[in-house]
């Protein structure tokens, strides 16, 4: 194979992967009130891009389905074993997002071909009534995300646009209206069918030791409708 400077290999693979993120539909995540809000547009019913992976914790991820689907599955054997072998209380958002960067920054330096994915790992403590935000790149680089954040295909100007409208201690209702409608100007202004959102919930309400819920159809049109 012809020699390439390693700066330039890396850039390459950098190159790769941020096209193959960009074609895939954004994800937004807030905070309100009561917890986390994920938001997705996803035409798909049985293809999810948000989904639990363990009592409190919640994943979302865009780019190529395949990928961030495997990160999924391991990341809950991971907490599965967490919490059999010392206790559910001891399994973290914060442990899952350090093995998640892990995996992904090997991946990115030594194999041919690095995953076309970003993912994001949510958390809430109902104890303290806080919650945590990971956001975790293709190249394993994470970091801890206060309020909002976007990843996927227009993630910039999601964040610039959310950045503009979000307020502490909002509703659920406020939470999904402001992302449906930020989510709805790009990559232009235009109408999304109410079954054609995604939407996942961590409510640290929730009498169950198992915080996330899904948002189904009719529950999404009547909070858009009002």
């Amino acid at each position: 194979m012809p020699y390439v400077a390693p700066e330039q290999l890396m850039k390459d693979r950098s190159d790769y992967a941020h096209k193959g993120i960009a074609r895939g539909r954004s994800v937004i995540g807030l905070e309100f009130a009561d917890g986390l809000l994920f938001i997705a547009e996803n035409p798909s019913a049985t293809l999810h891009k948000i989904s639990e992976i363990y009592d409190r914790i919640a994943f979302a991820g865009v780019g190529k389905y395949s990928e961030f689907e495997e990160l999924r599955i391991a990341g809950i054997r991971l907490a599965d074993l967490r919490g059999y072998q010392y206790g559910r209380e001891d399994v973290k958002a914060r442990d899952l997002a350090n093995a998640y960067s892990q995996a992904l920054s090997t991946i990115f330096t030594q194999q041919m071909k690095p995953y076309e994915v970003e993912i994001v790992v949510g958390e809430v403590d109902g104890g303290a009534g806080t919650s945590g935000i990971y956001h975790i790149l293709f190249d394993g680089s994470v970091s801890d995300e206060q309020g909002f954040l976007a990843i996927g295909g227009h993630a910039e100007e999601l964040t610039d646009t959310l950045r503009d409208r979000f307020q502490e201690g909002w509703d659920l209702a406020t939470a999904v209206r402001t992302a449906v409608q930020a989510l709805s100007t790009m990559p232009e202004q235009r109408q999304i069918p109410d079954d054609q959102i995604e939407a996942g919930v961590l409510d640290r309400t929730r009498p169950q030791r198992r915080k996330f819920r899904r948002l189904a159809d009719d529950q999404l049109a009547e909070i858009l409708a009002g």
